[in-house]
């Protein structure tokens, strides 16, 4: 976000009567946030969750498809569906069903279930790539598809793209400087000693020439990429963007590693599947298995062949890869469950085609009210941008985006029962969305525009 924007006084006093209106519609979330605050730092058990524009954090009764229902026993429906995790719907009937069978069997043992083979060929079928490996979360399978990169290429360096999320990874807890091009240590990352900004190196996304510059000199073992950028506000790739990127690393020699964690939104199989791409590796979490914690890495045979010689060359021991809950027999299940029911083409027909409705329905409202935003989708995950035009890479984001104006939006619709994504105006579209849900989202816009000034 701009960190030169001039604070708007006009949004105070709106910002206010919103602030009120969520204290006095969630006294049970406000008690047990306050009752919370003796044992849990901060007052939850994760500090990310205090991270939403809500004057004290919303605790949740439950969920279920596309509603959520909050302490004070209030329907939200979803368009944040936790943050991807819970793209396909809260608790999808064929995973919960799958969960509640195996929890019955066994919870995990540190030994493959009689499920794998068939899950292998699953994510085979589903993604496009032969081989794989599991995770608990996207952030490991990343943490561990680096340490294969550099055992196989032997080579020390990673490239991110400036703005790029990959979880919790060391390596791409990174800052571009915008003047000189440098890699910088991140200031907000806590406990940091490392200097894991010498080894890595971060350009613009949608850039071929610096991309290339990063490249030329061999040293690159990886590049990790989103194949859109979703965390810094959605930047999507320029058109030949990715076939130039992917040439490119073939010539230098570099694999190429998506994180589809965020863009499994794209289609059946992901971004790269829908666009016919054909990375080294690719990585999914959140939303892999329905919602429960789970990641997958896939890669090619041609790759597979150099893990196992750097594997079988290493000194027996910890290889620094693995953790003992991975693959555990509950998430194999759900897995195995979310593969056959939820990664197909007739749970993504409905998502597409409301996600679809939503941005057609938001850019006419924008349009005739003359306001100077956009809204960009790649397939059902869009966003409401604050900005004249589709940003092509993290700096333009910082550049145009307007934080203040995205934390009242997320309050004002949470507060009239609708839940967007924090941080930026994220919406996704869950098989179970349907006109009703999307029409009220419209609605309270029509709302939202009309309480905004002009």
């Amino acid at each position: 976000m701009s960190d030169t924007a001039p604070p708007k006084p006009w949004l105070a006093p709106l910002f206010e009567a919103e602030r009120q209106r969520f204290v006095a519609a969630h006294p049970q979330s406000l008690a047990l946030a306050q009752q919370a605050q003796a044992h849990f730092l901060f007052g939850v058990p994760l500090h990310w969750m205090r991270d939403w524009p809500t004057p004290a954090t919303l605790f949740v009764r439950q969920a279920q498809g596309v509603t959520l229902e909050c302490a004070d026993g209030l329907q939200h429906t979803d368009f944040c569906l936790g943050d991807t995790g819970a793209m396909f719907g809260h608790s999808p009937a064929p995973v919960a069903e799958a969960i509640a069978r195996q929890a019955a069997r066994g919870l995990t043992c540190m030994l493959p279930a009689t499920q794998t083979p068939e899950v292998g060929e699953l994510l085979a079928q589903r993604f496009g790539l032969p081989c794989w490996q599991l995770a608990l979360t996207a952030s490991d399978a990343n943490r561990f598809v680096l340490r294969w990169a550099r055992a196989v290429t032997r080579r020390p360096q990673l490239l991110v793209f400036d703005g790029c999320y990959h979880g919790a990874v060391d390596d791409t807890l990174v800052d571009r400087d915008p003047a000189s091009g440098a890699t910088l240590a991140r200031p907000s990352v806590l406990g940091q000693v490392h200097n894991h900004h010498a080894y890595t190196r971060v350009v613009p996304f949608n850039d071929l020439d610096a991309l290339e510059a990063a490249l030329a000199d061999g040293q690159v073992a990886a590049l990790l990429a989103e194949p859109a950028l979703t965390n810094c506000g959605l930047v999507p790739p320029t058109p030949g963007f990715w076939d130039a990127a992917q040439a490119l690393c073939r010539r230098h020699g570099t694999l190429l590693v998506l994180d589809e964690t965020h863009t499994l939104s794209s289609g059946p199989g992901g971004y790269a599947r829908h666009h016919g791409l054909q990375p080294d590796l690719l990585v999914a979490g959140k939303a892999v298995a329905g919602g429960l914690p789970c990641a997958v890495y896939g890669f090619t045979d041609a790759l597979a062949w150099r893990m196992r010689q750097a594997k079988d060359q290493a000194p027996e021991g910890h290889s620094g890869i693995g953790t003992t809950l991975t693959a555990n027999p509950l998430t194999v299940a759900a897995l195995h469950a979310a593969l056959q029911h939820l990664h197909t083409p007739d749970s993504y027909r409905p998502m597409l085609a409301q996600a679809e409705s939503l941005e057609t329905g938001l850019l006419q409202r924008i349009r005739s009210a003359g306001r100077p935003w956009t809204v960009t989708r790649i397939g059902a995950r869009l966003e409401l941008q604050f900005m004249p035009h589709t940003p092509r890479h993290a700096q333009d984001v910082r550049d145009h985006g307007q934080p203040e104006l995205e934390a009242f939006t997320h309050l004002f619709m949470l507060n009239r029962g609708v839940l967007l994504t924090p941080f930026h105006s994220m919406m996704l579209c869950a098989p179970a969305t349907g006109e009703k849900e999307v029409q009220q989202l419209l609605r309270h816009f029509d709302e939202l525009l009309a309480t905004l000034p002009a």
